[in-house]
């Protein structure tokens, strides 16, 4: 039996029509006049309600003129500092990198100025000693023993070499030592030079062994190379030549695939606190699988870093050409002499801050590529997500102290699959 022929109701049911007056009731059921029911409220024939998803403010299931039915709708990742909460793009990792240098500029800028300053010095010097004293070391070397000479020349190039050695030495630290920097500006935590230092300081062994395991490696294999050449040229002679082109060429490409293997082993030292050996492991085990997208993005930003310092160098170069063609184009060997140590020294200093900056770009950028490919392998957005709204460790470096190979996707937040996986 229906309720209207028990003369029964529902709860928050109109009355039927035939219970009301003909003129009321047909009023109400279709005749002009009859206005819709405003949205959100119910028909007078009673509709029931059911329980539907939550609506409360910032809701991914909040309803709204563009999603009338609370249906499930992508909620971006939050971006507390230079990058957001997920895996990025490669626009997010140039902004990412430009954003950390401004927000950081002593702890990134003064560490990239020092790892170039002992370079821009040596060149400096160099110079001038070179055009002072070109005419006396002319006339010295005709009448010098060739003894004298060939000991001036390998205490010169043992000079340099001991130099060189030394700013790879404090390159590669400061190289793991900016990587805090950047780390923390992801979560908007400014870092100064001292504390940029304090909290890589205890890396800095692990990171001298890391350089001169890579220097070794680099000194054996070209070793290597050059017993092979002799060898292939020694017993064929002319095909041998041929041969040793190929060999040249895969020798490049061997070096390449290894040196974008070992990228980010830096800042595996300094962010998870490993040895030179497990660093390189841990970079060979993140770059799987992303060797071909890491070597596009550095192929761009070294392109992009050579031209912007070919573009700042030429005003030295023109002021060259200027000061010795128009300026004193009849001046003698003393002002040619000064001319040239000016120029020299100019030279020096821009070379040192165009090539500061430079380093500090491209080291952000390894920076933010080593933390982007944690976010892909480790689910490390979720656990800087789960740091920035706990606010736990504020004086320390994200992502120190999370286990590799342990994805932070396991316990509450995200699903892997809540944000777009972003290549």
């Amino acid at each position: 039996m229906s309720p209207q022929d028990s003369g029964q109701q529902w709860p928050g049911q109109q009355p039927w029509p035939s219970q009301q007056p003909w003129g009321q009731g047909h009023q109400q059921w279709g005749q002009p006049g009859w206005q819709p029911q405003p949205p959100g409220q119910q028909p007078p024939w009673g509709q029931p309600s059911y329980p539907g998803p939550p609506s409360y403010p910032g809701s991914p299931y909040q309803g709204g003129p563009n999603n009338p039915f609370g249906q499930p709708r992508y909620v971006a990742p939050p971006k507390p500092g230079i990058v957001p909460l997920r895996p990025l793009m490669f626009g997010e990792i140039l902004d990412g990198s430009f954003q950390a240098i401004r927000r950081n500029a002593k702890a990134i800028l003064g560490a990239a100025l020092l790892a170039q300053s002992l370079t821009a010095i040596l060149a400096a010097v160099v110079t001038a000693v070179t055009a002072t004293s070109m005419g006396s070391i002319e006339a010295w070397a005709d009448s010098a023993a060739a003894e004298d000479v060939a000991a001036l020349g390998i205490g010169f190039f043992a000079a340099v070499l001991v130099v060189a050695l030394l700013t790879l030495f404090i390159s590669a630290v400061l190289q793991g030592a900016m990587v805090v920097p950047v780390a923390r500006s992801i979560l908007n935590r400014p870092t100064s030079f001292r504390r940029m230092w304090a909290l890589s300081r205890s890396r800095a062994g692990a990171l001298v062994r890391l350089a001169l395991l890579l220097l070794g490696a680099g000194l054996l294999a070209f070793v290597l190379l050059a017993v092979l050449a002799v060898a292939l040229v020694s017993a064929m002679e002319g095909t041998g030549a041929l041969l040793l082109i190929p060999v040249v060429l895969g020798f490049i490409a061997l070096s390449i695939w290894i040196a974008i293997k070992v990228l980010v082993a830096p800042a595996a030292v300094v962010v998870e606190e490993l040895g030179a050996v497990a660093g390189l492991r841990r970079s060979w085990e993140l770059t799987r699988a992303n060797w071909w997208r890491i070597l596009g993005i550095t192929v761009v930003i070294s392109i992009m870093v050579g031209i912007v310092s070919q573009v700042v160098m030429i005003p030295v170069s023109l002021l060259t050409s200027f000061l010795t063609t128009v300026a004193t184009p009849h001046a003698g060997n003393e002002q040619t002499a000064a001319v040239a140590v000016a120029v020299g020294v100019a030279t020096a200093v821009l070379g040192a801050l165009v090539g500061a900056l430079g380093y500090a770009f491209q080291t952000s950028v390894m920076a933010l590529l080593y933390m982007d490919l944690r976010m892909r392998k480790d689910g490390l957005d979720i656990i800087l997500l789960r740091l920035m709204e706990s606010g736990a460790d504020p004086d320390g470096v994200p992502g120190r102290g999370a286990a590799p190979g342990v994805s932070g996707r396991d316990g509450p937040g995200p699903a892997s699959g809540a944000w777009p996986d972003v290549r």
